[in-house]
């Protein structure tokens, strides 16, 4: 058996750490009351759910972001009473808001094609966030939602595919176009 040391003897125990709640458990309580009706949970569901729309949605839509986190959010709370099992809330909005994002932005028509800029900036800019932000522009829709969805979100392949609606092999596919079109972008 192992000695104790005097200071182990005369040090008080760690205070127990308060668990931790999973996001997607804390808002299961609001979302069967937002589905019972209750305009308060409703509007408490929206301020949580908001920033994480907002961060899919910013690097998918771009300039129409707004636009999209709006269509995104409103989709979600007119379907909110078909959500049977409130702790896949997150997974559920996810798809929601990228399958939105991703149709905002192909209706706005702002994409061009990686192959049509010749000024992407040095990977040696000062401003590496706006850098980033210009080369994902040049992307499509759908190469950005792949990105997000693997590289932010920490999908696999079967998962992304699920959320975007087209099969595994598409999304390897625009996986391998979309970091090939990022890194032509970004080289350049």
């Amino acid at each position: 058996m192992p000695r104790a040391n005097a200071e182990t003897l005369h040090r008080p125990p760690d205070p127990p750490r308060p668990a931790q709640i999973e996001p997607w458990v804390a808002a299961g309580p609001l979302v069967r009351a937002a589905q019972s009706g209750d305009a308060m949970a409703l509007n408490d569901l929206l301020d949580v759910l908001t920033p994480y729309v907002t961060r899919l949605c910013t690097p998918i839509a771009l300039a129409d972001a707004a636009d999209a986190v709006q269509e995104s959010l409103i989709s979600v709370f007119q379907n909110i009473a078909k959500l049977k099992d409130p702790t896949a809330l997150y997974a559920w909005v996810r798809t929601i808001t990228v399958r939105e994002a991703v149709r905002v932005a192909k209706r706005a028509a702002r994409e061009t094609p990686v192959e049509r800029f010749d000024d992407v900036p040095a990977a040696a800019s000062q401003e590496l966030a706006s850098d980033v932000h210009d080369v994902l522009r040049r992307l499509t829709s759908e190469h950005r939602a792949v990105l997000v969805l693997r590289e932010l979100e920490g999908l696999d392949e079967k998962a992304a595919s699920e959320v975007l609606n087209v099969s595994c092999g598409t999304v390897k596919s625009r996986l391998h176009r979309a970091r090939n079109s990022f890194r032509k972008a970004w080289t350049r």
